[in-house]
């Protein structure tokens, strides 16, 4: 859908409305909410309203490393051109802590305009942040495989997961009928650092695909990764599949305070979309945490908990027109 499009059925007042919250000038609206009005965003930003992508950048100024990733990412999720001079600049933005640059990186990865290439190559060659040059590299290859041939020769089922963008494709289907077989390959795959790390995401998220209980015990094989990125995006790809079967490794990854915040981060918010009762004390625990993107990331966990159990149809918040958002002591 076109900008205009969109302009035609989203009142201006919504669109200022949510920017109003998502950047929180008075600092007194609480952060779940503020993550509500981003999610609004995303949705507008799907659609092809680029007022929501420039609401957005706006926020980019605040303190919180939580929202600021999460920020990216929704910019990555857009599908918009427009997008890619925003998050470049938020690459090219040095100050910008690394989790938000890395997500910044990610994000143009999952565009997948060609145009992202020269920034993603130039972090790739000369960043010193292992998690940044491993980004970019994801990226570029993510890039490259869009707009090659490759991607054209290749079956790849649908899934429940196809919203998404993920930072690589799944793995092609297998020819072989024997799931097992197969996921006990991907085992091996998964953990094998002599293979390409972007092969090793393509792995990654067909186990996600095949879902399998025993697809998920491979999964948790990634926890014993060197790498921060890595581990992150088997923690994220376990919130994605809400299997309770996770839930003692993502723990464990949670109370692990020698584990770098970015992967702490994300096992909380995946404890956070499982949502059962058992997930509840640990990141109440931790939702008070010395780390802060892993306190903000316990709290927004349990939001999300608390929007599960509502009923409530979506995680966000859509104003009316000219509407107020409560603020935190309004809840």
């Amino acid at each position: 859908m076109s900008s205009e499009t969109a302009n035609q059925k989203v009142d201006q007042k919504v669109i200022d409305e949510l920017e109003r919250v998502l950047v929180n000038a008075d600092k007194k609206t609480h952060l779940s909410l503020r993550y509500r009005a981003l999610f609004s965003l995303n949705a507008l930003g799907k659609k092809g309203d680029s007022r929501a992508i420039d609401a957005v950048y706006s926020a980019f100024g605040d303190d919180s490393e939580l929202l600021k990733h999460e920020m990216a990412y929704v910019l990555g999720q857009s599908g918009q051109k427009y997008a890619v001079e925003p998050l470049t600049k938020v690459l090219n933005d040095l100050n910008q802590q690394v989790m938000v640059r890395h997500e910044a990186a990610e994000a143009l990865g999952a565009l997948g305009f060609p145009e992202a290439l020269p920034v993603l190559q130039k972090y790739y060659k000369e960043d010193p942040l292992v998690p940044i040059k491993e980004t970019c590299d994801l990226a570029i290859n993510r890039i490259c495989w869009k707009n090659g041939l490759e991607r054209k020769n290749e079956v790849i089922s649908t899934s429940e997961y196809d919203d998404v963008i993920d930072p690589a494709p799944p793995l092609p289907d297998a020819t072989a009928a024997d799931v097992s077989a197969e996921v006990k390959k991907l085992r091996s795959e998964l953990i094998d650092q002599k293979l390409p790390l972007f092969y090793r995401y393509r792995v990654m998220f067909r186990l996600r695909n095949i879902g399998t209980e025993e697809a998920v015990e491979a999964l948790t094989d990634g926890f014993q990764d060197p790498s921060a990125l890595f581990k992150h995006e088997v923690a994220f790809v376990f919130g994605q599949l809400t299997s309770p079967k996770a839930i003692p490794s993502l723990v464990k990854v949670l109370e692990d305070k020698s584990e770098a915040p970015m992967v702490r981060h994300e096992a909380a918010e995946a404890l956070g979309g499982i949502a059962t009762a058992e997930c509840i004390p640990v990141l109440e625990k931790y939702a008070k945490d010395d780390v802060r993107v892993v306190a903000e990331s316990c709290i927004v966990a349990l939001d999300m908990i608390k929007y599960e159990q509502s009923g409530e149809m979506e995680y966000a918040y859509v104003p009316k027109a000219g509407g107020k958002v409560p603020l935190e002591n309004e809840e």
